[in-house]
Formats: C-alpha cells, structure tokens, sequence
C-alpha cells in the first residue's frame, strides 16, 4: 500500500500544487479544506502523515495539532505545519503543541517533499524506501550514488536530483516547466532550455556505446524516464 497523506488546507490552489508535486512521489494524497472537517476524516482514518496549515476555518491548525496529540490512535502521527507566520515565538508555539515540523509559506516545494520524506523516515522507516532501481540502474537517496550493470557513475548534483525525480514515476512525461519545478525549486528563475542541457549531460553519464537510453523524449512535451526500460532490462 502507498503511503498516505492527508492535506488540511483551504487554499485549493496551493493544496492542488502539493497534490500533484506528493502525487508524483509515489504517494497517495487526501485533502480537506476545514480543521473541522479534518478532525472528522482523521477519526475515520489514521493517515501517514498531516500536512496541516494554521490558519484553517471552523478549527484552527494549532487547536486540531493539540487534540491530534492528546488521541492515543494519532498521538505519534507525523504533523508538518505550514503557515505564513515566519515569527520565531509563533514558530515554538507550533512545535510545542505537538507539530514535528514547520515550513513556512512560500516555500520551495522539493524542500517540502524532502522534509515529509525525512518525517516519514523517522516515524515509518518501512515506508520510505532509499534505493530506485530500473532495469541495470539503481540509484541510493541515502549516499547519492548511482550505478549501471555494477559500474559507479559520476553524475552532478543536478543530474542526480533530474533522474531521481524521473525514475520516481516512470513512463509519466513532465514538461520543461514542469522539471524545472520539481528539480530546481519554484524560486530559481532559469530558462527552461537549461532543462535540456542538463538532460543532455546525464545521458551522456548515463549511457555508454550500444546501451539503451532509459530518458524517453516526448517531442513537444518534455521528457520521461521510459517505463519498458524498466520491464526489459
């Protein structure tokens, strides 16, 4: 089963841009746009992890994390606050009531995705697994290694976020924009050209005379990380 997370947030926009970016890590992603109407959902299901904003209508953040912490059922779960109060006395306040983490808006989405990620990791270490593998590559979050038919490739700490975020959902085809989002953040503001240079550069790490190419162009699209890589190899 796929790890679940639940959003409380009543920004449809925003809750739509964690949806689709926590979606594409392989997660199964809820939501509800009430603190009330969380509190109902979370007696009917223990999720992963709560994404939770502070400021919610009819129950704040705040007052669900603290009746959150005092239910044995949802007392361990993992809560990542998100607010737009950057104060340092309203951040402890936050975490004392039980918040394991606190991001505050705006934020770069792949380092929201990192910190679920190492929440999860604490709380359910079965559920997060370290190592991607497809077909003769497999790639260690943990050491940042990456290795093909045995042999270490060297790749750039770009490359190696680029082919970690494609190997996550192989066979989906992401834009330019798209990549640029998941892999550099929504604040570096870089041409997306940049995109194809840096794909350029891992294939050329990644691929030796006579080996197949696991990066799918989609003309007019973006790229893919080929899916049938990973069923033939």
């Amino acid at each position: 089963m796929p790890t679940n997370i639940l959003i409380v947030e009543d920004e449809e926009p925003l809750t739509l841009l964690l949806r689709y970016n926590l979606e594409a890590e392989g997660y199964s992603v809820e939501s509800v746009g009430r603190g009330d109407e969380a509190e109902t959902r979370l007696r009917e299901r223990v999720p992963d992890l709560l994404l939770l904003d502070w400021m919610l209508p009819g129950l704040s953040g705040i007052e669900l994390c603290r009746r959150l912490r005092a239910r044995p059922e949802t007392e361990r779960m993992p809560i990542l606050m998100l607010t737009a109060r950057g104060e340092e006395t309203e951040r402890v306040r936050g975490l004392a009531t039980g918040a394991d983490d606190y991001v505050v808006k705006p934020f770069s989405v792949p380092e929201l995705v990192a910190r679920v990620r190492a929440l999860l990791r604490r709380a359910k270490p079965d559920h997060i697994s370290t190592l991607l593998r497809a077909g003769d590559i497999e790639l260690d979050r943990e050491t940042k290694r990456v290795h093909r038919s045995g042999r270490e490739l060297h790749l750039g700490p770009t490359e190696f976020r680029l082919l970690e975020f494609l190997m996550q959902s192989p066979g989906r085809v992401y834009s330019r924009e798209q990549l640029l989002d998941g892999v550099w953040g929504q604040d570096v503001y870089i041409d997306e050209r940049t995109v194809d240079v840096h794909v350029g550069r891992l294939r050329k790490a990644l691929n030796r005379p006579r080996q197949p190419d696991p990066i799918r162009t989609v003309r007019g699209s973006g790229y893919s990380f080929n899916e049938m890589f990973a069923r033939t190899h």
